[in-house]
């Protein structure tokens, strides 16, 4: 039986890691996370943005498309921070417009990702993770991140290309989640989310290398 995948989208700083890392916390089911610090191109992308853009979002490309390769093989329910489709409709378009990519940089990122998505089938279910963006913002700037792809000014074209990617989604079911409150932003965002999980069936560990 192939594994079915959770994708936990939304803004940066929005809490899609906290919550991927409750839910983990509390069941133990497949986990694709970001790992920014150890990809090999993150760091030298924040350092030239314009020369590793490209080597940037093609590792990043087909790093997702290897967590979905092993979650499917392994049968199970896999949950991912954010994602293949993520990363190129969200995080390789703004690159684009932010001019780090040109344009045959920004096709060929096209190119994989169609490629691998006519190979591999999308995630079951979107989690979209919302909140205003002064709530979002405020959390960017309390958070203690080494290394980040996008900086406060991009979070309200974040949203738009959030908001355009996932009203048109078709291929998907998508579920929104309130992810506004600032106590504890995901705890009513688990509360909301588990009973969809157990309907698809968690179980499993960690995949390896995710």
């Amino acid at each position: 039986m192939a594994g079915k995948i959770v994708a936990v989208v939304g803004n940066t700083a929005v809490g899609k890691t906290t919550l991927v890392e409750q839910l983990h916390r509390r069941f133990p089911f497949l986990v694709g996370i970001e790992q920014h610090e150890e990809r090999p191109f993150q760091r030298l992308f924040s350092q030239d943005r314009q020369r590793f853009a490209l080597a940037n979002q093609v590792d990043y490309l087909l790093y997702r498309a290897e967590q979905e390769r092993r979650i499917r093989q392994a049968g199970q329910v896999g949950l991912q921070d954010g994602g293949l489709d993520m990363d190129f409709r969200v995080f390789t378009r703004l690159f684009r417009q932010r001019g780090y990519l040109d344009s045959d940089g920004y096709r060929l990122c096209e190119r994989l990702f169609r490629l691998i998505r006519g190979a591999l089938p999308p995630p079951e279910l979107f989690v979209w993770l919302r909140a205003p963006l002064d709530v979002i913002a405020a959390r960017y700037a309390a958070r203690r991140r080494p290394l980040s792809i996008a900086n406060v000014d991009d979070l309200p074209d974040l949203e738009r290309y959030l908001q355009e990617w996932l009203t048109a989604a078709g291929e998907s079911e998508v579920l929104i989640l309130d992810a506004s409150r600032e106590d504890k932003p995901c705890s009513r965002a688990i509360d909301d989310l588990l009973p969809r999980l157990k309907a698809l069936g968690l179980g499993g560990a960690r995949v390896s290398g995710c």
